[in-house]
């Protein structure tokens, strides 16, 4: 009889057990981050990864009585393993929403399960223009680089720059970065002497170099992703072609704050324009800068879209009261804030962000260190290849 009771204890614990489950699961919200944590790109995703729990940190985990998890997952820079991830997360996870991909193929790779599955998805570093067309779920905090190149191709004209040779990362960032350089650098009376485009798979910049020294321009464009810089820095060096005068300019990725204090005085006076600096002389970008300090990570441009972004995940979630699918894409769409960057706005018709852009030199600190000083701003720059309806 005793026994006859135990068994029946455990059975009735055992039910109530798994009765409870789906009530927990409904006091959560899921958000799955999937990130390059290893591999060459590995330095954006510890930036973003860190920049998401810092804002989660700042400004709490809970949305309309449910706790927001984010399921942090490595998927190598691999787009059939972003692919691979993105299809669990959704099926077995039931994930609100999906975020992150380091790269453009990764992003490229998951648009077709967020359209099916009705999944917002916000890509927070990929930079490749045409993202957004891929599904209308798609939101992208972070930046395109028509957007962030075009002001460096008004600017290097204006300012003795003349002759140039354009060195990209041949895939289709590289590619949208070259052209946009070029159509506006044209327009402007600049002269393109040389077009070249370097390999992804282990990079050897030597050749190219080479090139770029026998054309003799005013300035080298170049186009590397971020955690690249710090290679073509150090050739560059090494054939002497700071000493021949050449002059580097591009978007950002090249002289990447996560990595410029280690590229030494070669760095010194490189011209570049981009959406974000370490050192945006704002009272919320210092505190932003502090909270990545403590997870020992120098905040870079990669980092900002991971915080922005998991802001317009939460702020829509709040907005929806904890819904996913079209109700949360409604409620990120439209969203205006300060950023740690400064003032953006989600193009309710293009699902880009809208954003200023800043022209930045190298300089050395006070504090004998690198940062990309803000010298000038172009307001609220839209990407230039979408079209709001």
């Amino acid at each position: 009889m005793q026994r006859r009771q135990i068994i029946g204890r455990i059975a009735a614990a055992g039910f109530a057990l798994c009765a409870a489950l789906p009530a927990v699961a409904q006091d959560t919200l899921k958000v799955g981050l999937i990130l390059p944590m290893t591999g060459p790109f590995a330095s954006t995703g510890r930036q973003i990864d860190a920049a998401v729990k810092l804002y989660l940190a700042q400004h709490g985990d809970k949305v309309a009585g449910k706790t927001v998890e984010v399921l942090l997952k490595d998927d190598g820079g691999v787009a059939d393993q972003t692919r691979r991830i993105a299809q669990e997360l959704i099926v077995r996870d039931k994930v609100v929403a999906l975020a992150g991909f380091g790269l453009t193929p990764l992003a490229f790779a998951t648009a077709p399960l967020a359209t099916q599955s009705k999944t917002p998805m916000v890509v927070m570093a990929a930079a490749t223009a045409s993202i957004t067309e891929r599904s209308p779920y798609i939101v992208r905090t972070g930046f395109t680089l028509p957007q962030v190149t075009m002001p460096i191709a008004e600017w290097a004209p204006k300012n003795g720059i003349k002759k140039v040779v354009t060195l990209v990362s041949d895939y289709a960032p590289g590619i949208d970065a070259e052209k946009a350089f070029i159509d506006r650098f044209t327009l402007n009376g600049g002269t393109i002497a040389t077009q070249l485009r370097v390999p992804m798979a282990n990079p050897d910049f030597a050749p190219f170099l080479q090139r770029v020294q026998d054309a003799k321009p005013d300035a080298v464009f170049v186009f590397v992703p971020s955690g690249i810089g710090a290679a073509f820095m150090k050739q560059f060096s090494e054939r002497g072609l700071d000493k021949a005068g050449i002059k580097i300019i591009g978007p950002g990725d090249v002289v990447d704050d996560d990595i410029l204090n280690g590229m030494g005085d070669v760095a010194l006076g490189v011209v570049t324009s981009g959406h974000y600096s370490a050192a945006h002389p704002s009272a919320l970008n210092k505190k932003y800068v502090a909270g990545m300090a403590k997870s020992g990570q120098r905040a870079n441009f990669h980092s900002v879209g991971g915080y922005d972004g998991m802001r317009v995940i939460m702020e829509g979630l709040k907005a929806s009261k904890g819904q996913g699918g079209d109700a949360l894409l409604a409620a990120m769409k439209g969203q205006t804030f300060e950023s740690p960057r400064g003032n953006v706005y989600i193009d309710a018709q293009t699902r880009e962000t809208v954003q200023d852009v800043y022209i930045r030199k190298v300089e050395r600190g006070a504090d004998g260190e690198l940062w990309n000083v803000e010298f000038d701003v172009i307001k609220g720059v839209k990407d230039p290849t979408h079209k709001s309806k």
